[in-house]
């Protein structure tokens, strides 16, 4: 149920889109962006981009790709199909909602200088990355576009960031003259950021396992390994070579060849695959495959009766409020949860601003009353310690912090403002890709107390009330994280 706080979109993940381009099979830049290899310099975009002072300070502070790395991927590319395949009013929309999330990011960075996600220059260079991108993936496969064809697929991307309204000035004039613009910005501006190094070094030797891991989970400590190290040899090779020469990375020459046969490998292999499996997304816009959410888990046998609240709400902590990964809780962590619950539900400035409210009024009431050793941060310990005794002590505690939050949750998804929500409006709320429908479903009967076909706010409410305070898992609220 709370699959949405873990899972959706993240704030500084989302910019890798602008606009529609030409419908159709005919578009070159359609074709090149639904491929499934593109993912093979998603690595390598993720570096270049968080190299450059503004993104990586954004990312290093506000963003949660420590903790979800795979999250971030997965709705940068989710944001990027609704942005280059989608009609003009659902790009209307996308653009909209990613300038509402960029409006809350920006701050000073450690070196004392400003920065902000709406600076035309930094987000402009955000989307050229992503045309260079796939003109690197073309030439690493051994198949580099020819200048008409370079011509064109720049034509496509242009026609579809004009939807960003950034000063013309600011992209290269033509696609002969990006090469020299993606060159003196890394010789004049990028640095390597700490959210660039975490990139290229360590966010995959600590990354949880992928939900979709199936039966191979418990091999993943392993495996894991194997993908780090498979993922920076692979980005090291594939970088630009003024990138790796002005920050000293090395290529090794087991790296080359490991990028040769990988990108040439992945051409012939793709050549041959019918569309439905060569393509992401198809250039109509279309899916290639419906998305295929983790099995729902079985419902385990039920232990003996006993205080079960302490694993409960430490598994909350890390789960869902701990977005950053940090293994503390501070205001980014709630930002975090707010721009969660907002992704989904396209609302307006109001809206969304009345959540993220709602979250920081949450945040400061647990900090009044949580915050034993005054640091500004809330431990796991804390949190549970005090959990336990504020729900013991007082059974209106919950109303002053959670419940404020709890309830902007159930308004901002009630679309109809009857009061109720349906079980469409749940699913928007609580669902995606990689919830499968079986665990919403049970979700929504769980709370659904009166078997009416509808959630009322009470119940919505009392079902977190229940997560909290409930001694035994025998009780619907105590699942919200799912089936015990």
């Amino acid at each position: 149920m709370t699959e949405t706080i873990r899972t959706n979109a993240d704030a500084a993940g989302s910019t890798a889109g602008a606009g529609t381009a030409r419908a159709g099979a005919d578009s070159m830049l359609r074709r090149t962006l639904g491929e499934q290899r593109i993912a093979l310099v998603a690595w390598r975009l993720l570096v270049l981009q968080n190299a450059h002072p503004a993104v990586g300070a954004g990312v290093s502070q506000l963003s949660t790709y420590r903790n979800h790395p795979w999250r971030r991927i997965e709705h940068t590319m989710d944001s990027g199909r609704r942005l280059f395949f989608s009609d003009r009013e659902a790009l209307r929309r996308e653009i909209q909602r990613l300038e509402r999330s960029h409006h809350r990011i920006s701050g000073t960075d450690d070196r004392g200088r400003p920065y902000t996600a709406l600076d035309p220059a930094v987000r402009v260079w955000v989307l050229v990355t992503l045309y260079e991108a796939m003109t690197a993936l073309r030439a690493l496969s051994g198949r580099p576009l020819r200048p008409a064809q370079l011509d064109r697929l720049y034509r496509e991307f242009r026609e579809v960031c004009t939807a960003f309204e950034l000063p013309d000035e600011l992209f290269p004039p033509t696609a002969a003259d990006v090469p020299g613009y993606i060159r003196a910005t890394i010789r004049d501006t990028l640095e390597l950021t700490e959210a660039a190094q975490d990139m290229l070094y360590t966010v995959l030797t600590r990354a949880p396992a992928p939900r979709r891991l199936g039966r191979l989970r418990p091999a993943w400590p392993l495996l894991r390994r194997i993908v780090a190290r498979f993922l920076t040899a692979l980005t090291l090779a594939d970088l630009p070579p003024e990138f790796r020469a002005k920050f000293g990375l090395p290529r090794s020459r087991g790296a080359a060849v490991l990028s040769w046969l990988v990108h040439r490998g992945a051409r012939t292999v793709a050549l041959q695959l019918p569309d439905h499996l060569r393509y992401r997304t198809l250039p109509s816009g279309d899916r290639a495959r419906p998305p295929q959410a983790a099995a729902p888990r079985r419902a385990r046998t039920p232990r003996p009766r006993r205080d079960n609240r302490p694993g409960r709400i430490a598994a909350f902590y890390r789960q869902v409020m701990d977005q950053t990964g940090d293994g503390r809780l501070t205001s980014a962590d709630f930002e975090a949860m707010a721009h969660n619950i907002c992704w989904p539900l396209e609302l307006d400035r109001a809206g969304e601003s009345a959540v993220y409210a709602a979250f920081d009024t949450w945040w400061h009431h647990l900090l009044a009353t949580m915050d034993a050793d005054g640091n500004g941060e809330i431990s796991c310990e804390e949190f549970v310690t005090a959990m336990l005794a504020g729900t013991d002590r007082d059974p209106a505690y919950l109303d002053q912090g959670l419940h404020v939050a709890v309830r902007a949750m159930f308004h901002a998804a009630d679309r109809d403002h009857s009061g109720l929500l349906d079980a469409e409006e749940y699913r928007t709320l609580f669902g995606g890709s990689r919830v499968h429908p079986a665990e919403l479903t049970h979700g929504f009967r769980q709370l659904d107390t009166d078997g009416d076909g509808q959630i009322t706010e009470e119940e919505f409410v009392k079902g977190f009330t229940e997560f909290f305070t409930a001694r035994t898992e025998s009780v619907a609220g105590t699942q919200l994280l799912g089936r015990p």
